[in-house]
């Protein structure tokens, strides 16, 4: 296949991108609407059933960092190929699947490709599109994997109620094919050449072992307390990151994390921005469908239906903010998505029984649309910060925080409306006593506490104005201060 041009390669690259991280998306809310029938069929366990999604949340946590490596030793386009089509491939195997045990075994070999593929779709645009230019399709990206996760459910029990639960796997292969084979096959204007020295297995093992103990922590805890196993992972979980940074401190050639990358301004005050508003996001969400079923007494349908604004608004708000962040820069924009963020969380906290559909409307409007600028904002500095030719880990570790933010939401959610429910009420009110306040204040440490220190952003003048090579500097961090 003859070489595309520039503006082909870019094309191609954004697409490919989107349908990646919308086919991870997708296959993470679908998979939560067919379990019921995958249980039944296959006369599965509940804890079986669970495994299905954290066997696929364990994998891909423990190799999103390595696998952004690979990619900026090996070409991010050919890392995405791989891993598109390894995830069609374990995609239509869980579909033909005869057991519980072979879904929950090639779950996890999802999440191993899925892992690769998750850094490279970040890897490819920021190779592709020049660091001035690259908010708008950071935005689409994000507007693409918002779109996927509001109708995921929707699209999974239409395709499960008219096929069944094994059609629902099937939709990943069209997609893996049509994205993933074009991408392989494109032929590169430039041989990718891998830098001098070997991988730094050591370390990948280390932050691997580090990173499955945690998300394995926040899963079990919650559901179960603490236990012998539970208080067994956190123990080699703390031993294992304390040996990896050691480790990394001692390596000199090729580490895992490449020296003073988490140092470079901007990027680690980011990942933690992306951390702490997923888990306050999140946290919400899960306190809030107890309160929109249970207080309120809506049916999940109904329920669903409430929390339209804040899929509508992350669909559309994304390319706004893409706009805002080119105008205003990232320091304003993130601070006033944290700011919506936190209100939204304040307004749902006071849902009671009385509360109307107005209301928890424009609550969830909140959220979504301080979550989009939250996100489109932090993703814009990781990619533009970093070095190209660690663009891969930058991605790694920008997925790594997304996927620990939910988990770690969903467990201080959890363990406060445990811990904190006033005598005589329900578990829900737990929601106003503590969470909705709780969660309220971690979203505003993140941009109130976070930001001004952190010095994410360009000064707050305007720096559009100029073609010449020093403005270009100045908007993509190469020279000057960001």
């Amino acid at each position: 296949m003859s070489a595309p041009s520039g503006r082909g390669i870019r094309a191609l690259t954004l697409v490919a991108s989107a349908t990646g991280a919308a086919v991870v998306a997708l296959d993470g809310t679908v998979l939560v609407v067919v379990q019921p029938s995958l249980q039944r069929e296959l006369g599965a366990t509940l804890a079986q059933v669970q495994w299905t999604s954290t066997g696929y949340l364990v994998a891909v946590a423990g190799l999103l960092v390595f696998a952004g490596r690979l990619g900026d030793r090996y070409g991010h386009r050919r890392l995405f190929a791989l891993g598109m089509l390894g995830f069609g491939a374990a995609s239509a195997g869980i579909g033909v699947a005869d057991g519980i045990g072979w879904v929950i075994a090639l779950r996890a070999v999802q999440g191993v490709f899925g892992a690769l593929l998750q850094p490279a779709t970040l890897g490819m645009l920021r190779t592709a599109f020049p660091p001035e230019r690259l908010g708008m399709p950071i935005a689409v990206r994000t507007s693409v994997i918002g779109l996927a996760a509001a109708t995921g459910p929707v699209l999974g029990g239409v395709v499960a109620a008219e096929l069944g639960w094994r059609a629902v796997f099937f939709l990943n292969v069209p997609a893996a094919l049509a994205v993933g084979l074009p991408v392989l096959l494109v032929r590169r204007s430039a041989p990718v050449s891998a830098p001098p020295g070997g991988l730094d297995l050591p370390g990948a093992g280390l932050f691997a072992v580090a990173l499955l103990c945690l998300v394995h922590t926040l899963i079990a805890v919650p559901q179960g307390g603490w236990t012998a196993i539970s208080g067994l992972a956190a123990v080699a979980g703390a031993a294992a990151s304390v040996a990896f940074v050691r480790h990394e401190r001692r390596t000199r050639a090729q580490p895992l994390l490449p020296a003073g990358l988490l140092r470079t301004p901007g990027i680690s005050p980011a990942l933690a921005l992306l951390l702490l508003a997923s888990a306050a996001l999140h946290g919400t969400l899960f306190i809030g469908t107890f309160l929109l079923q249970d207080v309120i007494g809506l049916d999940p349908f109904e329920c669903g239906l409430r929390t339209l604004p804040l899929a509508a608004t992350m669909v559309a708000g994304a390319p706004l903010c893409a706009v805002l962040l080119r105008r205003y820069g990232p320091r304003r924009v993130a601070q006033g998505g944290v700011v919506v963020l936190a209100a939204g969380v304040g307004l749902l906290s006071r849902t009671d029984a009385g509360t109307g559909a107005g209301a928890v409307g424009v609550a969830f409007f909140a959220l979504g649309a301080g979550f989009a600028a939250v996100m489109v904002t932090a993703t814009s500095v990781v990619v533009r910060r970093a070095p190209a030719k660690h663009a891969g880990v930058a991605g790694g570790l920008k997925q790594t925080v997304m996927n620990l933010g939910p988990a770690s939401g969903v467990a201080v959610a959890t363990t406060l409306m445990s811990a904190w429910t006033p005598v005589g009420q329900s578990a829900d009110a737990a929601f106003v006593a503590a969470a909705g306040p709780t969660l309220t204040a971690l979203a505003l440490a993140a941009g109130a506490g976070l930001l001004p220190a952190a010095r994410l952003a360009v000064p707050d003048q305007n720096v559009r104005g100029s073609g010449s090579p020093a403005a270009v500097g100045e908007r993509s961090g190469v020279t000057g201060k960001y």
